[in-house]
């Protein structure tokens, strides 16, 4: 039997021919990044790192600080990355939701282990690498040896086919599955098959991104000729992708008609089992709404709800808010003027951050209140008060739906 994706780079990585489901193996890591809340929180400065190339640090969920600690925090990474000679430095002014640095520099590359202690760190998978959020303790140890270990896990295979149809995005492909076929508890997640030409990196990134909130081990792409162009217009070469047998061996393989699918919404609470299409949401009048985070922060994100705001204005009582996923996503998105019809509309453009994704600025919700968000994860109380309802869908239906002032399909409302 052959190997999978993620089975293919751990044997890679681990110097062996083969891994099989159940082996516990240790491998090299050839990217670790360290984002501003270790160094806030538990930060203890190492006599030793393994290789400084082969770590980043990129301030990303507090910038600029909004508390005394997150600001403590600032200096000590100045201050590792002096020491050790840390190169690949994202401090603030370059920074960004590190996902979304990561993928801007070329970071996670085909074939290979990238560790960071952010959940969503499984985002990389969308660039054909074993990418996956790991504790602090276990990325220090990184940091000092340049090895993990994994235990490998079955693989379930999404094989798609089709094409996405016009209006629908990444965020509700991942809604789709979340929602028939629920969590995927220590399981990685393979997509690929001829249906994949047919989605945009950016989808891609999304789907990769919301790998966690079903709680997969990894959740990774097959390489192909849309990765192969990203790679050269960043000029990254030398690495090797990673590709499936014929004969892998999978779990289950699911196969996603792509044509077949519609906008998506999850109703509060978790994604899980717990989505239907927009058009059979019922009525919910929404306070706030919010466009961001590594999984729909990025420039197409932007350029998507610039299109269906430019000209119309937030409906009275909606908040909308707008958060690039970088200070690169942000001057081009300016550059293009995304930001300005944004603005135009009534939005709120914040700086690049994590922002109210997490429930930690710009943008906490309050008791009572609705928000329809495009970001990571609708949990009771992720992004404020337990009293307000998180629904989560794509940032069409989260424009669409804070002009009208209530969840609409984006598609239906592009015709009034």
């Amino acid at each position: 039997m052959g190997a999978t994706i993620i089975e293919r780079i751990l044997a890679r990585k681990a110097g062996v021919d083969r891994v099989t489901v159940g082996d516990t193996v240790t491998v090299d890591v050839d990217m670790t990044v360290l984002i501003d809340l270790q160094f806030a929180t538990m930060w203890l400065p190492p006599l030793r790192i393994a290789d400084p190339d082969r770590v980043a640090i990129v301030m990303d969920h507090a910038v600029p600080a909004p508390t005394i600690k997150d600001a403590a925090g600032g200096p000590r990474a100045r201050a590792f990355a002096a020491d050790f000679g840390i190169t690949r430095f994202y401090d603030v002014g370059r920074h960004g939701i590190c996902h979304q640095v990561i993928a801007e520099n070329g970071l996670a590359r085909p074939g290979e282990i990238l560790a960071c202690t952010d959940s969503h760190t499984c985002a990389g998978g969308a660039y054909n690498t074993a990418a996956r959020g790991l504790g602090p303790a276990e990325v220090y140890s990184i940091l000092c040896t340049g090895r993990t270990w994994f235990q490998v896990s079955p693989t379930i295979r999404y094989e798609l086919v089709g094409e996405l149809p016009d209006g629908v995005g990444g965020k509700d492909v991942f809604l789709y599955l979340a929602d028939r076929w629920g969590d995927a508890t220590n399981r990685s997640l393979e997509y690929g098959g001829p249906g994949l030409a047919s989605i945009p990196l950016h989808d891609r990134r999304t789907i990769a991104t919301q790998g966690a909130e079903v709680s997969a081990d990894f959740s990774t792409f097959e390489y192909d000729d849309t990765l192969a162009a990203h790679f050269e217009a960043l000029g990254v070469g030398g690495y090797e992708p990673a590709r499936p047998d014929i004969d892998a061996g999978y779990e289950e393989v699911r196969t996603i008609d792509l044509s077949t699918l519609v906008p998506y919404v999850a109703r509060p609470g978790t994604v899980s089992r717990n989505g239907l299409p927009v058009s059979q949401i019922e009525p919910r009048r929404i306070d706030q709404a919010f466009i961001g985070s590594c999984a729909n922060g990025q420039l197409d994100d932007l350029r998507i709800a610039a299109a269906i705001l430019r000209g119309r204005t937030v409906a009275a009582g909606v908040r909308l808010i707008v958060t690039p996923a970088s200070q690169q996503v942000y001057r081009d998105a300016m550059r293009l003027g995304y930001l300005q019809d944004i603005a135009d509309a009534g939005g709120v453009v914040t700086n690049a951050t994590c922002g109210a994704c997490f429930g930690y600025h710009m943008g906490v919700v309050g008791p009572g209140e609705v928000c329809l968000t495009s970001s990571t994860r609708n949990f009771t109380g992720r992004m404020g008060s337990p009293e307000a309802e998180i629904y989560m869908a794509s940032p069409a239906t989260v424009a669409a739906s804070a002009v009208a002032g209530h969840i609409v399909d984006a598609r239906e409302a592009a015709h009034r």
